[in-house]
């Protein structure tokens, strides 16, 4: 509690319109990475059984944020973020990727959201992987640490929820239930990854990584990943 007391404080002492305003722009739906293309091996998960209702989503989703992708990336973004050299966070970004389809997955974002805001903010950023590109994009510009975690996270969750209601009976009220239920997570994630080093980076979430290695083998697919 004295913990999130005191990222609270920081938080609104540091944060402001501005950035603010940068942050939801770089992690809108609208912002050119191609994100509505790929689903973390999500498909081929709803496609054999494991994930057919919206619990059985939060489920899914829940894991992947606490003890998967989204913990390691929240890290990855965090290190990125205050780095001198964010070269060696960038080369253990692709090289953590635990399928072909998901390696794309991260590099290909990275590597759009890295040229739309090199060109809009004219900022020394090469092409990476997603969490390390904003991570550092977010340090350039001087956008707070911990809210650039926590909306990435979310943005990543969002993402997912709506592939999701392309992949299953799922309407909107239920997504947003869904995504509404992972907030909380979200902000707790991105306290923890503030604090966290890449030594701290783990994941255990075979049945997603299992899902996005088969995933290529899929006889129907509307996602690349």
């Amino acid at each position: 509690m004295v913990m999130g007391a005191r990222w609270a404080t920081t938080i609104a002492m540091r944060m402001n319109t501005e950035h603010l305003m940068t942050l939801t722009q770089w992690l809108s739906p609208a912002y050119p990475v191609g994100a509505f293309a790929w689903s973390h091996g999500l498909e081929r998960a709803v496609g054999r059984g494991d994930v057919t209702d919206a619990d059985g989503l939060l489920d899914w989703l829940t894991c992947v944020l606490e003890h998967g992708a989204g913990r390691s990336d929240a890290i990855l973004l965090c290190a990125a973020h205050g780095a001198d050299d964010v070269a060696p966070v960038a080369a253990l970004a692709a090289a953590l990727a635990p399928s072909r389809e998901r390696r794309m997955e991260t590099l290909q974002q990275g590597a759009a959201f890295a040229a739309t805001t090199r060109a809009v903010w004219g900022l020394d950023l090469p092409d990476m992987a997603y969490p390390v590109a904003v991570g550092r994009a977010a340090g350039l510009l001087g956008v707070p640490m911990v809210p650039t975690a926590q909306v990435w996270l979310q943005s990543f969750a969002s993402n997912l929820v709506q592939a999701a209601q392309r992949l299953m009976p799922l309407g909107q009220t239920a997504g947003q239930r869904v995504l509404s239920g992972l907030s909380p997570i979200c902000a707790r994630i991105g306290v923890m990854a503030a604090e966290a080093t890449l030594d701290d980076i783990g994941a255990a979430t075979f049945a997603v990584d299992i899902a996005s290695m088969q995933h290529p083998a899929q006889y129907s697919r509307i996602f690349r990943s």
